[in-house]
């Protein structure tokens, strides 16, 4: 069996290996400058994420305080800084003071993950670092509360600080 190549009109049709090696060369090229753009891309937003959920729970942190101040919710036992024993309560709800009040006060609707860790086997509340009312902010640590909430990430962001840090 024997393979002709088509002739029109006189020449041979087809690619030679030069013209699939130059385009070869261009595509490889285009790609080579289009990947870091999308990773830096794709990197923003997650800064973009983390930035949102930390303002987020952030602010859940600081109602939980005004309603622990202000004498709204019963607060756990022992617990004296008006800070929440841990992150799961701004989403579970505390229950109020007055009794004649039914249900609970919510601070967040959902508790959200820590964009920069990547285990779906933790719950969100793991997923973040959690500082208390006792500790520096330069050394933090657990404790009885959660005064502050940081990616427990140490890669650093866009703009040269550690996500940690945020």
């Amino acid at each position: 069996m024997r393979l002709d190549c088509v002739r029109v009109r006189g020449r041979v049709s087809g690619f030679t290996l030069i013209e699939l090696l130059v385009t070869l060369a261009i595509i490889s090229t285009f790609s080579y400058l289009v990947v870091p753009v999308i990773q830096v891309s794709m990197q923003r937003a997650k800064e973009s994420e983390l930035r949102s959920a930390l303002k987020e729970i952030r602010r859940g942190i600081d109602a939980y305080k005004a309603a622990s101040e202000a004498g709204e919710i019963v607060e756990p036992e022992g617990l004296i800084s008006g800070y929440p024993p841990n992150l799961s309560l701004l989403a579970d709800g505390a229950r109020w003071r007055d009794e004649k009040v039914k249900g609970r006060k919510y601070f967040l609707r959902k508790l959200p993950r820590d964009p920069m860790n990547n285990n779906p086997e933790l719950a969100a509340a793991d997923t973040w670092g959690k500082r208390c009312y006792e500790s520096e902010a330069t050394e933090p640590r657990e404790g009885a509360d959660v005064y502050d909430v940081f990616s427990q990430s140490d890669k650093l962001g866009l703009n040269g600080i550690a996500y940690r840090w945020w």
